[in-house]
């Protein structure tokens, strides 16, 4: 039998178990136009065992229409990055003959004069591709308004084992310790952030607000953005900066509380937000705006797996992180919730969406 081809930008750390636990069940090509390393990771080696599991083929997005159109492959899978490699592997699959799976992400179009032009190619791939699997029932909901037929939810995970490994170096730097982790971009929220820590009205040596992450800020604004809290401008603020998955799995096991903050901008609303399934493995309350993909799609509950409260509302925010600090309780009981419900998020869910998209694609079957 012939394998699918997968094509998407790059492979990052987060995604190699979910993409191995996929080629575990079917043969696969993966297709990277953005090369084999992204963030400065070895993105093809396996996140617990170092060995590598994949072998992608790097290709320019020019070259994508070639490759789906070579008639090696049984079926093509396209996530919605890049400028040309989306058409190209749609129009290389149809080429060939041979169904084409629409990766989505998208629960909110972006608005720029950029997007407004891909816009219409979008609107027809909804409609036309053979099926389309999504980061999760909020992105389904959203493409099937659009016309999408045969749609499949593969659930956005990371590796719960090693999420749920035990803290080998405790960082706690307060009693009460909250933990955002994540880049310096302004649709990340740390100025409401900011706005909200210091609403909240809790001050060292009793509480602490720890940011974990880094990255090169997307603008000049999102620089400016971070800089307040960044520079240690907010009481109890401590900037640790980017820091490898084993120092920011100790930083999550030894606090008590995770906020996503994160807000919608005019390119980006956050798709998803693997930082709650990592937070969840290590039975910590989270704190999500409902601008993030994990509480819009059903992973972080209001009151039942987490809090959720409106984005950019920093008086709600800081009513939220000062409801957890003054009830224990209450954070026991979400983070236990929540870690039992992110167990169901694994890669091989993940490899089984997928799949069943796949499938309905080629016998052209119902979706679910």
């Amino acid at each position: 039998m012939k394998p699918v081809l997968f094509v998407t930008n790059y492979m990052p750390p987060a995604r190699a178990g979910a993409f191995a636990a996929l080629a575990e069940r079917t043969d696969v090509v993966f297709a990277l136009y953005g090369g084999r390393v992204h963030h400065g990771g070895q993105v093809f080696l396996c996140p617990t065992c170092g060995q590598e599991r994949l072998d992608p083929v790097v290709v320019g997005e020019r070259g994508v229409y070639a490759l789906a159109a070579s008639g090696r492959f049984r079926a093509v899978v396209a996530g919605t990055g890049g400028r040309v490699a989306l058409p190209a592997a749609y129009l290389g699959a149809r080429r060939a003959g041979v169904p084409f799976v629409l990766w989505a992400s998208l629960w909110a179009h972006p608005i720029s004069p950029a997007h407004a032009v891909s816009w219409p190619l979008l609107r027809h791939l909804y409609r036309e591709a053979d099926a389309v699997v999504t980061y999760g029932p909020h992105v389904s909901a959203y493409v099937r308004a659009r016309g999408a037929r045969r749609v499949f939810v593969a659930p956005q995970a990371v590796d719960n084992e090693f999420w749920r490994g035990p803290v080998v170096d405790l960082r706690r730097r307060a009693p009460f310790q909250v933990v955002f982790t994540g880049r310096s971009a302004r649709e990340k929220g740390l100025t409401v952030l900011g706005r909200a820590w210091r609403a909240s009205g809790l001050w060292a040596p009793h509480a602490a607000l720890v940011l974990v992450g880094g990255g090169r800020p997307r603008s000049r604004a999102s620089a400016a953005s971070a800089a307040p809290l960044r520079s240690g401008g907010a009481p109890a603020v401590h900037a640790v900066g980017a820091l490898p998955p084993p120092e920011v799995r100790n930083f999550m096991g030894s606090s008590d509380v995770c906020v996503i903050p994160s807000i919608p901008t005019l390119t980006f609303r956050e798709p998803w937000g693997l930082v709650a399934n990592e937070a969840m493995n290590q039975g910590l309350a989270v704190i999500a705006t409902d601008a993030v993909g994990a509480a819009a799609g059903g992973l972080v509950r209001h009151e039942r797996t987490g809090l959720v409260v409106p984005a950019g509302d920093h008086v709600a925010l800081a009513g939220a992180i000062r409801r957890l600090h003054d009830d224990p309780a209450l954070r026991h009981r979400l983070g236990g919730a929540g870690r039992e419900a992110v167990s169901a998020y694994t890669h091989d869910a993940w490899a089984d969406g997928v799949l069943g998209a796949l499938n309905a694609a080629e016998e052209g079957g119902s979706s679910c």
